[in-house]
């Protein structure tokens, strides 16, 4: 019989095992022994743990064909929470009881071939019951192949279609076939996982590449015994686990470990009956989610009745939330999310409409409602808006927070589509941007959720932007781009390209911020569709007709793809060929940054980059900052799993000061998901402008019609467009936009109104005056990310971060003046009154974080739960008082009550256990057990600050062991508990700083077990016991009652010696013994010895050092390196100098080269020696003076040293002009504090400012002497110490010149110093980063002793160099290049204007004007570019104008018969003419001569000054645009302000920083011929009777000759306009010139001259050399 059933179930074929599926026999009931247990912890042992069993017999029985039916009998449920594995299982006996009915429910399945079908069960039996049933029927799920005993498959289950591994083996003794099943829950075709709050997240796989934060496998063991019909299954056993960790797998994880088993008891004979009700389909063996989406896994609460409930909980919130923030608000907040999110719709109204008209309540009841996340939520402030009984601030504030929080669906998705297009909604511009961009953010949400998103979603939004597009409304197209920039949808390419410029005229003729948007839009589709959008991306990158900030920002696109290496080196290959030098610095700064990057999501971008850019010149690196940038830095820990990263991208069209628009974001990286938290826009299109240029400046009809008269004979001219003045500013949250404002002058005029009106000012003083209170409470759900998926047991575990935080505040302000406000006063009312406030401000805050790994159902919950609470309050009561007439001012600080921590943070991880129906017995185990916690040692730490100033800057602080506990030394390698505790001491409080930690690193000292366990930390302060201090006080007297607020009289003036100059001399030379003296040493102690006193010595000192410095030699730079970087520095500094003079030159023509021999070597060392020595200007002007005849053989120190001589302090006879007093006012009336005391002293220009310590028994002082001894120089000097006399050092700040150069230096002297100066400052240096000092030279030279020396010198208006000297080194920093100018000559008092404001706006303008000058023959142009400019006789061409439509202003240039220049400018209502006439400048304006002697002029009305400048005479009209016209015989400038840059053409090009397409033809065409350009903008004659007698005109020439071009002959003619005579006259001078030719087939009937009209439009075919005249002379019958 035995070989009969054998030869049933098995067929062997070679090695193969053939079976069947297991049967379960009809009539029959297989009873099973069912065990489940689910533990969540670390997998150690002896530390906690949470878990669940259930433990049940299961009876399986046949009902119908592949139809059986199953229930569980003897259902028993254990709760565990405990150290594993000692403690015991604890039955959950009530929650049994409450869940048999439905354990007991047999159910229907279908089962087949041994793949279980469909799943039938009663309308009753909860989904969470049936998912147990799923957990045991996923045991039966074999997929047994006849033919193969080890295979791979795809194979359905409870959580999901994942791959498996069957192996089957035979043990032919025991008659038994042995089958192991295991799956990979890593790698499934379908996974059953539901995610919230992780919509706005990336999965990083490369982060994840190497180890990975989830993994996930189950392992089944099946015994199967061969039977008559098939085989039978007698035992099972699973064995799941689910391991998690924020880090890699190196540092720890915690696991979920499931286990199940199945063992076979018995075979019944009754059947099993099913109950007498209907049986319905309820799904597969696929786990189905249930309430556990709605359950928070930090709680567990009862719900009977929900009404009332959240009244309870709203009761306790506000109650205990008045003051200041209970520390379980949190929680309780969370409490009130659990309840609204159980309740119904209906439960909701019945709360509102109890306490809508409850302030308090009601802001809670909002605050809370968005948390919900459900539908619900949106459904609710619909209907509250719709209904007016939510404010427009209400409901903005709870849309945007609801879009965020509720969970996205197409219910979701409806509701806010409806709100979208609500009238209510629309005729409110807030709420409309609001509610368009919350539902581009809920298509996004939703579609992250499902494989393939519906297009229809988004259609609404696609058919809003086409109708905008054809209404030409420019608003409504931005606003709905930022709405498909939300959803991210693949579908809206199409709409959002046709509004691209490359697609034709109707999208160019678009605002450009129109295509801005539309391509920053697609970022968002780029990540789910990067190969289509790189194609675009790239094809705008390319389209150089493009405006460069479009093209910029086509290359962040680009980028944010994370582009291949082929394409990046496309990009390279682009930028080497790249005309534009704002778009290849944009592109090369960008390769450049994310070369550096460590994070892994950007590893393939930044390894094509580092070989791009050795591609690309590196002259690119060296644009200045007015080229546009982009800069990524990021830092990555690859052990931790986390890191940060951030952009910006500085976006520049015109090389001006003000970028056209700024990008910075911010990403972060955590547990395998990146993520961009926050992104700042700002544009500021023509803000500068509108802000700077004169707001009188109106469309003047003469000024217009009369510069178009002029330009209207330039050839083909075209307008630059005009941008309306506009910045903009957006801020996204998780890459999803939330907001963004347009602002323009008027919004900024409305603004200012607003806020400088006089009632806003009045009605605050008046709130003030009668007393205000106000209280704010804010709660906020920050976190809530889950991640749920089942187990195999069919139970749902969950990882999930909480945080939840709420804060208050509290304020209480009364202000009394006295004598009484009138009713309406105004400022000058305040002025005589004296003003006492009050005010007291309690904030707190309490923040909840949580992470939970374990079971979460509605009924019971087993995980563990790290817990980490922040509670802060920080109390203040303070009074001030303010009398502006009697200039007394003073503020108090008051005594508050504090509690005993003012902030704590508290961490504690715990295995939970609970259930709902015996939460008073829920389970609570701390992770590690009380007996591992042995402390090592425990230390309280106090450092002691004295009251003193004097001490404290005198001595260190010193930390005193104050209360040490006997340590208990243990042998262990790692210490599970830490205590220690930092105290100090000041002003009657001791403030303690604790920290305490107990942790599982005594396990393994990973991340994840010392964060495991308990951490605290506590800062507070409190109220030392017998010095108590009621109240400190800060008081300012001005004026002549500032002597009776002093307490401690100083006396400065008598004279004390505290060593003589002999002993100091004596005790130097014993110092250095056997070492020769420098001469240096010998000029500084002969000068000390004429010194009488100590002070003087030390002043001596400092003045002798300016003149040892000059013979202190420097030494050599080690390395040859060096020097040659000095070198080529030196050659770059000096080729791009800007100066007017060749005298104005680098610091390197300061230096010079040298060699010298060494005996003991004959090697040559170099050595960089000075030329010249510091020139004080203060020297020279003492020299110059007629005052200081006397003392001119005399130092500037010895000056300063004279005036201080006079009177050493200046209280004697003087009262003090300020006292300030900062003191504490002690219980037992003891004197506390400082005092200073502030003295002026006018003829001398001199300031002492005296600070003393108040105690009686403390003579610490600190005395301050600044003297202003003239223009050029100051000095000062600070001593403080016991009487001023402990330490001193002295400072002086000078001006003169170093070479040719202006110089400023500024030197420290000292005698002596507290050692912490010295510490501290060592510490500093040592964390300079090595980049900064790596573009100096460094050499260690002797300098002089107990001094340091900074001397900056301005070799151009546009680069300084650095000379820094300290007693043992020098560092230079040569050639550093400026952002803007130097106002040289106008902080001189050369500045045109007398108004401040006027000289103030002059100063900025100037800083960031660009300057074109003519010297010697060569004009430099806006950009630097130089050029011989040869020009026509007596015409004039267009030097510079406003090639903008407002036409601003045009400067005019000619040259007369005698090689003379003349100037014209025509600005506002006037023509200005300057020309040279004998030795002296002609100005004219409007025809009418203006006499040298009557400068300087001044418009009536505009801002425009005329006046003499050095030998010629200057225009000044930056409000007009115009910086300065300059005009002298010899040469001419013209600066443009900073925000005309890009808006100006001529001679001097368009200011725009962009070298290489500088020649710009009046009609827009690039020329590369310097004579061709200069001729284009000539403008020439329409008759020789012309009174300019200019006999010239622009045409175009045809080749000479026929050329044969591409094997045809054709005629040629020249599409750049050549300067030829009149008709009439001929040249008498000429030159040749290069320009650019179309060619027409020489019988081509567009050879005739009227279709040559329109030569100049058509394109270059080639470039050859004509001839341009300029001079001519003309016969007496010229036209």
């Amino acid at each position: 019989m035995r070989v009969v059933v054998l030869a049933l179930t098995l067929a062997f074929v070679g090695d193969e095992i053939v079976l069947t599926v297991p049967d379960f026999a009809t009539g029959k009931t297989y009873v099973y022994k069912y065990e489940a247990l689910l533990l969540s912890g670390l997998p150690e042992e002896g530390l906690a743990r949470a878990g669940l069993k259930v433990s049940s017999k299961v009876l399986i029985s046949a009902a119908a064909q592949n139809i059986y039916l199953l229930k569980l009998a003897e259902p028993e449920l254990y709760e565990y929470s405990g150290i594993w594995p000692k403690a015991p299982f604890i039955p959950a006996t009530k929650l049994t009881s409450a869940m048999a009915a439905q354990l007991s429910t047999p159910i229907k399945f279908e089962y087949a071939n041994g793949v279980v079908g469909k799943m039938f069960a009663p309308e009753g039996i909860s989904t969470m019951v049936l998912n147990v049933y799923r957990g045991i029927l996923n045991v039966l799920q074999l997929n047994i192949k006849k033919t193969q005993n080890v295979y791979e498959m795809q194979e359905d289950g409870a959580q999901g279609v994942c791959k498996t591994i069957y192996a089957i083996s035979e043990d032919e003794k025991a008659e038994r076939i042995i089958l192991t099943k295991t799956r990979d829950l890593n790698h499934c075709q379908e996974k059953i996982m539901k995610d919230i709050g992780l919509a706005y997240t990336e999965k990083c796989a490369e982060c994840q590449q190497d180890s990975k934060n989830l993994r996930g496998t189950t392992a089944y063991n099946y015994i199967l015994k061969p039977v008559a019909n098939g085989i039978m299954l007698l035992e099972a056993a699973v064995n799941e686990l689910i391991q998690f960790s924020p880090f890699t797998e190196m540092n720890g994880a915690a696991q979920m470990e499931t286990k199940q088993s199945l063992v076979f008891l018995e075979i019944q004979s009754a059947p099993i009956v099913p109950i007498k009700t209907q049986y319905v389909n309820r799904g597969s063996l696929k786990y189905e989610f249930s309430t556990e989406l709605l359950q928070t896994p930090i709680q567990l609460m009862k719900i009977t009745n929900v009404q009332a409930q959240i009244v309870e909980v709203l009761n306790h919130l506000v109650a205990h939330n008045m003051e200041r923030v209970h520390e379980d608000a949190p929680i309780k907040f969370f409490e009130l999310i659990q309840l609204l999110r159980v309740a119904h719709f209906e439960d909701m109204e019945m709360v509102w409409s109890q306490y809508k008209t409850k302030p308090v309540y009601r802001q809670w009841i909002v605050d809370a409602i968005p948390a919900i996340g459900t539908p619900v939520a949106l459904k609710f402030i619909k209907e509250k808006f719709l209904a007016d009984d939510l404010a427009v601030a209400e409901a903005a504030q709870a849309l945007i927070a609801s879009v965020h929080m509720v969970t996205a669906n197409t219910e979701a998705i409806n509701l806010v589509e409806a709100l979208a297009f609500n009238n209510k909604i629309v005729e409110n511009p807030i709420l409309r941007e609001i509610v368009l961009l919350g539902f581009g953010t809920m298509i996004s949400k939703y579609c992250v959720e499902i494989a393939v998103c519906p297009a229809e979603l988004i259609k609404p939004i696609q058919a809003l932007l086409a109708e905008a597009v054809a209404k030409g409304k420019t608003e409504d197209i931005i606003l709905l781009l930022k709405v498909l920039g939300n959803a991210g949808h693949p579908t809206s390419l199409k709409p959002i390209t046709k509004i691209l410029p490359i697609h034709g005229t109707a999208a160019a003729s678009l605002p450009m911020r129109v295509h801005a948007e539309a391509i920053m839009a697609l970022r968002s589709i780029a990540k789910k569709e990067p190969r289509m959008i790189q194609e675009w991306a790239l094809q705008l990158y390319m389209d150089k007709a493009l405006h460069p900030e479009l093209r910029m920002l086509a290359c962040i696109v680009l980028f944010e793809t994370r582009p291949p290496m082929g394409l990046v080196i496309t990009l390279a290959n682009i930028v080497t060929t790249e005309q534009n030098l704002q778009v290849a610095s944009f592109t090369y700064s960008h390769m450049k940054s994310l070369t550096r990057s460590t994070a892994p999501i950007y590893a393939s971008v930044a390894a094509a980059c580092n070989i791009a850019v050795k591609m690309l010149s590196p002259s690119l690196d060296r644009l200045s900052f007015r080229f546009s940038k982009a800069i990524h830095m990021d830092i990555y820990n690859h052990p931790m799993m986390f890191g940060a990263a951030a952009s910006a991208y500085y976006i520049n069209d015109a090389a001006s000061i003000l970028p056209r628009s700024i990008v910075a974001k911010a990403s972060a990286f955590l547990a395998g998901a990146a993520a961009d938290v926050l992104e700042v826009g700002v544009r500021t299109e023509g803000l500068q402008e509108v802000l700077l240029k004169n707001p009188a400046l109106i469309d003047n009809v003469d000024r217009i019609t009369k510069m178009k008269r002029v330009i209207k004979a330039l050839s083909q001219w075209k307008a630059l467009p005009t941008s309306t003045p506009l910045a903009s500013i957006y801020v996204k949250f998780f890459g999803q936009e939330i907001a963004f404002a347009n602002i323009d002058k008027v919004l900024i005029d409305q603004a200012i109104a607003l806020t400088t009106g006089p009632s806003v000012g009045r009605n605050a003083i008046k709130a003030l005056l009668s007393g205000a209170s106000f209280h704010f409470a804010k709660p906020l759900l920050v976190t809530e990310i889950r991640r749920i998926l089942p187990t195999a047991a069919g139970i749902p575990m969950e990882l999930s971060l909480y945080t939840a935080a709420v804060a208050a505040a509290t304020v209480h302000v009364r202000a009394i003046a006295t004598p009484a406000l009138p009713e309406n006063f105004h400022l000058a009312h305040l002025l005589k009154t004296d003003i006492q406030l009050e005010a007291e401000i309690i904030p707190s805050v309490a923040v909840n974080i949580f992470a939970v790994m374990g079971v979460n159902t509605a009924i019971f919950q087993a995980a563990v739960l790290s817990r980490a609470k922040l509670n802060s309050i920080m109390p203040a009561k303070i009074a001030a008082r303010l009398d502006i007439n009697e200039g007394h001012f003073k503020i108090e600080a008051l005594p508050v009550s504090v509690p005993e921590n003012i902030a704590a943070v508290y961490v504690e991880t715990v295995a939970v256990a609970r259930n709902i129906e015996n939460l008073a017995g829920a389970r609570i185990t701390p992770i590690i057990p009380a007996k591992a916690l042995q402390p090592i040692s425990r230390e309280i730490l106090t450092s002691k600050i004295v009251s003193s100033a004097a001490d404290s800057l005198s001595q260190s602080s010193e930390i005193i062991p104050q209360d040490v506990a006997v340590p208990i030394f243990i042998a262990r390698p790692k210490a599970v508990q830490f205590e220690k505790k930092y105290c100090a001491k000041a002003v009657g409080l001791k403030g303690c700083f604790k920290i305490a930690t107990e942790n599982a690193a005594y396990i393994k000292n990973i991340a994840l077990y010392k964060l495991a366990g308990k951490h605290s930390i506590a800062l507070s302060f409190k109220a030392i016991e017998g010095d108590v201090i009621e109240r400190l006080e800060m008081e300012v007297q001005v004026g002549p009652k500032a002597a009776e607020k002093l307490i401690k009289q100083i006396n400065l003036s008598k004279e004390t010696v505290d060593g003589s100059p002999v002993l100091m001399k004596l005790k130097k030379i014993l110092v250095s013994g056997q070492r020769n003296v420098t001469s240096s040493f010998s000029s500084s102690s002969s000068r000390t010895r004429s010194s009488p006193s100590s002070s003087s010595s030390s002043s001596s000192s400092s003045s002798s050092s300016s003149s040892s410095s000059s013979h202190v030699s420097s030494k050599a730079i080690n390395a040859a390196a060096p020097v040659r970087r000095l070198r080529s520095s030196i050659s770059s500094s000096s080729s791009t100098s800007v100066s007017k003079s060749s005298s104005a030159s680098s610091l390197a023509s300061l230096f010079i080269a040298s060699s010298s021999s060494s005996s003991s070597s004959a090697s040559l060392s170099k050595r960089v020696l000075y030329l010249h020595k510091f020139q004080k200007n203060h020297k020279m002007q003492a020299l110059t003076s007629q005052a200081a005849a006397v003392s001119s053989s005399r130092s500037s120190a010895s000056s300063f040293e004279a005036i201080f001589k006079q009177k050493r302090f200046l209280g004697d006879g003087a009262a003090p002009n300020v006292a300030i007093i900062f003191r504490a006012v002690r219980a037992d009336k003891k004197i506390m504090g400082y005092q200073v005391a502030v003295y002026l002293h006018k003829p001398t220009t001199r300031i002492q400012i005296i600070m003393a310590a108040l105690a009686a028994d403390n003579n610490w002082q600190c005395c301050a002497d600044g003297v202003v001894l003239s223009k050029s120089k100051v000095t000062a000097k600070i001593a403080w110490g016991a009487e001023c006399k402990q330490y001193q050092t002295t400072i002086a700040a000078e001006t003169g010149l170093l070479g040719p150069s202006p110089a400023a230096r500024v030197r420290v002297t000292w005698n002596n110093l507290p050692s912490a100066f010295k510490r501290y400052a060592k510490k500093v240096y040592d964390v300079i980063p090595a980049s900064i000092m790596a573009g100096m030279v460094q050499g260690k030279d002797k300098n002089t002793a107990k001094q340091l020396s900074l001397t900056v010198v301005a070799t151009s208006d546009r680069t300084i160099d650095f000379i820094w000297k300290t007693p043992t080194h020098t560092v230079y920093k040569v050639a550093l290049s400026l952002p803007i100018a130097l106002p040289l000559e106008e902080i001189k008092g050369l500045t045109p204007f007398d108004d401040i404001a006027d000289n103030v706006h002059y100063l900025f303008a100037k800083a960031g004007a660009a300057e074109c000058s003519f010297v010697k023959g060569t004009l430099t142009t806006f950009n630097n570019r130089r050029y011989k400019n040869n020009m026509p006789l007596s015409c004039y061409q267009v030097l510079a104008q406003d090639c903008t439509n407002e036409l601003k202003f045009m400067v005019l240039l000619k040259k007369d018969h005698i090689d003379q220049n003349h100037i014209n400018v025509k600005i506002a209502d006037i023509d200005i003419d300057l020309y040279p006439k004998n030795t002296d400048v002609i100005v004219k304006v409007n025809g009418m001569e203006i006499p040298i002697n009557n400068l300087p002029y001044q418009h009536p009305t505009a801002k425009i000054q005329i006046r003499p400048k050095d030998e010629g005479i200057s225009v000044y009209a930056p409000s007009h645009g115009l910086q300065e016209v300059f005009f002298d015989k010899n040469s001419w400038a013209v600066k443009v302000v900073d925000w005309m840059r890009g808006q100006t053409c001529g001679l001097c090009g368009k200011a725009d920083g962009e070298i290489r397409q500088e020649y710009h033809t009046p009609n827009g065409r690039l020329t590369k011929n310097a004579v061709s350009y200069a001729h284009s903008w000539v403008l020439p004659a329409t008759s020789c009777r012309d009174s300019t007698e200019c006999r010239m005109k622009l045409e175009s020439v045809q080749l000479e000759r026929q050329v044969n071009l591409h094997g045809q002959e054709s005629q040629c003619h020249s599409v750049e306009p050549v300067l030829r005579c009149l008709p009439g006259c001929f040249p008498v001078k000429t030159t040749t010139v290069t320009v650019g030719f179309h060619c027409l087939p020489a019988d081509s009937a567009l050879n005739r001259p009227e279709s040559l009209r329109s030569i100049y439009d058509n394109s270059v075919d080639l470039r050859k050399t004509t001839e341009a005249h300029l001079a001519c002379s003309c016969t007496a019958q010229c036209a």
